[in-house]
């Protein structure tokens, strides 16, 4: 963390002017980011718009590839982005009551972050990427390849507990809507109220919206186009509710699309 981080943050949070803002983000590698009195050294900031279907516990899930970093093109307020990232969140504290992590999906790491994002966004929530970087991480690479490949994950006791990822990711799925062709009498529905979705927006909605199809699994790409220069968050952030508890959606019929996809023209 660098200087003055708590304050800092605070206050990036406060200038959001929305109740349901959440700062989140993957962070920029430790190396070259902090000076000897703890300043950062970065001018730039990630922000979460890049991801794409891959295959993994016999189902087909959403995960965040890599994400672009560059200077903030909105100022005096963090920007709106599409995507909750798991390296780093920070809110309002009603946000980790009302979106808890799952506890009955063992053994899952790739395709939690979205269930924790569409289900907060379905509650209310928007999420947002830094104006300024507060914190940045030791990544397995460079001169932290050594210290860093020494941590233990959780892959390696897979074997003690063979199948209950693969029945943890229909549940994923299944809460956030992702897999229609499954029937839902295939996956656990404990307590789905305490970690379900909420009643503000639907998942359909986001899919819809940003450009995600359920179905044949894919997704519009290039959506980095329209949130890393601020249309979204100019576009979006004007219907903010009037008492600041989150953007009213209802307000918005935005539907993106890959604008690098060659389209059918008609009589051709």
């Amino acid at each position: 963390f660098v200087q003055d981080w708590d304050e800092d943050i605070i206050s990036q949070q406060e200038a959001t002017r929305n109740e349901m803002a959440v700062l989140t983000t993957y962070l920029t590698d430790i190396v070259g980011s902090i000076d000897k009195e703890g300043r950062s050294l970065r001018e730039t900031r990630p922000i979460m718009c890049n991801t794409d279907y891959e295959s993994g516990q016999n189902n087909r899930y959403l995960r965040h590839g890599s994400q672009p970093e560059g200077w903030p093109v909105i100022r005096g307020t963090p920007q709106l982005e599409p995507y909750w990232a798991a390296g780093f969140s920070f809110s309002r504290g009603h946000f980790v009551v009302t979106t808890p992590y799952d506890f009955y999906q063992p053994m899952i790491f790739q395709g939690e972050e979205m269930s924790i994002g569409i289900r907060g966004w379905t509650i209310g929530y928007d999420y947002y990427a830094f104006e300024r970087s507060i914190c940045f991480h030791h990544y397995a690479e460079g001169v932290n390849a050594r210290k860093r490949n020494k941590v233990k994950h959780f892959w390696e006791n897979s074997n003690q507990f063979s199948g209950s990822g693969v029945k943890a990711m229909f549940r994923l799925l299944g809460i956030v809507h992702m897999n229609p062709e499954i029937s839902p009498e295939r996956w656990d529905h404990t307590e789905e109220k305490r970690y379900g979705l909420g009643g503000v927006r639907t998942p359909e909605l986001f899919y819809q919206i940003f450009g995600i199809d359920v179905v044949r699994k894919q997704t519009e790409h290039h959506l980095c186009k329209f949130v890393e220069g601020g249309k979204m968050h100019k576009d979006f952030t004007s219907h903010l509710r009037p008492d600041g508890m989150g953007i009213d959606y209802s307000q918005i019929s935005y539907r993106f699309k890959d604008p690098q996809k060659p389209r059918n023209r008609k009589g051709m």
